[in-house]
């Protein structure tokens, strides 16, 4: 493995802007994940979300994403964290992750992706980015605010960083 270099995460500036959206079913213990069709991460199960718009924010990104992909409409959304992912093809991303523990509508398939409720106990990290390991679970179980930096060559995770605060330190 070749060295890689982390970044300067104080003077970091993403090229792209994007969010995720993850859906929670509390009665049933399930959340609504998505196998992507194509763009970046094709094949991957992941939350839905995709690029925020000029003049959009990152909420109304999240749901309008949510809605596009899926067909279904997340209601009161919460942001619980950031993910800053640096690429060593130079590619640099940062999402903005967001819970809804209700929504409107039924998923369906779309030509972005396919839905898939899945066991909160029994997320498919295998089949995920390999960052989701780091903070997806504790998430959607425990709540709280966190921050994630990770450097990725292709699909190999070469560095990761995690703050977990619940304090509201994040905008």
């Amino acid at each position: 493995m070749a060295d890689v270099l982390i970044p300067d995460w104080g003077t970091w500036d993403p090229g792209t802007r994007a969010t995720l959206m993850f859906v929670v079913d509390e009665p049933r213990g399930q959340v609504l994940l998505i196998r992507k069709k194509r763009g970046l991460g094709a094949g991957k199960i992941n939350g839905p979300g995709g690029k925020i718009d000029p003049g959009e924010t990152a909420l109304e990104c999240a749901v309008r994403e949510t809605q596009e992909e899926l067909g279904v409409t997340a209601l009161n959304p919460v942001k619980h964290g950031e993910l800053w992912f640096q690429f060593v093809d130079g590619m640099r991303m940062h999402v903005a992750v967001f819970v809804a523990r209700a929504h409107e509508g039924e998923a369906y398939e779309t030509p972005e992706a396919i839905p898939i409720w899945t066991p909160l106990d029994a997320l498919p990290f295998e089949e995920m980015w390999a960052d989701d390991r780091e903070w997806l679970a504790q998430m959607l179980s425990e709540g709280g605010l966190f921050c994630g930096k990770f450097v990725f060559e292709d699909d190999l995770m070469h560095h990761c960083e995690m703050v977990w605060d619940s304090s509201g330190w994040m905008d």
